[in-house]
């Protein structure tokens, strides 16, 4: 890696902090909770390292500890995450072709939630021709965090018990913290209409259905609202 690619990697890889820190605690947890299940200390380390596919881990130790076999849960995973095949043609869009040096494959495997929704706010701040290789050192920085966290939970797993309550029962709002810390770095005024649709929409429908159920619809709400504003600024 040339010394030019190599900053644009290292600012990647610097601007993955805020992505890490929620990755960290998040690692921990599944990392803990994959022991806790009975899983060996090496498999729970092998799914962060290899499938590297965040919230779809924990669905995974459970359908794995519940006796689920490999046609179902290997299925349902990749289910849960196929709204990544959205993802790469967005985030590929945004690396003009003609200053492109790295295959697709080589940003495939790191490309996350948290990561896109980082490498989207940021990129239109990075030059053009050094895009990828500052998208490749986020996802670095970002599966680093990932991995490190999952093997601290697998390490310290019997220490957990020992935690004070209130530290043990944050550990399950990391996610959601994390995803309000990204909102917040995109800037609010921008998604106004969309934030807004989806929390109302989602509050009442909480009242009706299941808590998931009303989620999901709240942010497809919320997508369409979104889409329904800028065509209209557009226009």
């Amino acid at each position: 890696m040339s010394g030019r690619y190599s900053g644009a990697f290292s600012r990647g890889v610097f601007n993955s902090f805020s992505v890490g820190v929620g990755y960290l605690p998040i690692g921990f947890s599944f990392g803990a909770a994959a022991v806790q299940s009975g899983l060996p200390e090496t498999a729970a380390l092998l799914i962060s390292m290899l499938v590297y596919a965040g919230a779809s881990q924990f669905l995974l130790i459970s359908l794995v500890t519940a006796g689920a076999g490999l046609l179902t849960a290997v299925p349902t995973v990749l289910l849960m995450n196929a709204r990544h095949l959205l993802y790469g043609p967005t985030l590929v869009s945004a690396i003009p072709e003609k200053h492109a040096k790295l295959g697709s494959p080589w940003l495939a495997f790191g490309l996350t939630d948290e990561v896109f929704a980082t490498a989207m706010s940021r990129l239109p701040s990075v030059a053009p021709e050094h895009r990828d290789y500052w998208v490749l050192g986020l996802q670095v920085g970002a599966y680093i965090a990932w991995a490190g966290g999952t093997a601290l939970g697998v390490v310290f797993v019997r220490e957990v018990d020992h935690w004070p309550e209130a530290v043990r029962d944050g550990l399950g709002f990391v996610l959601p913290s994390l995803f309000l810390a990204l909102l917040l770095e995109t800037g609010l005024r921008r998604w106004w209409a969309s934030i807004l649709a989806s929390v109302v929409v989602a509050a009442i429908l909480c009242s009706f259905v299941a808590t998931h159920h009303a989620l999901a619809l709240g942010i497809l709400v919320g997508a369409l609202s979104h889409g329904l504003v800028s065509r209209m600024a557009r226009e």
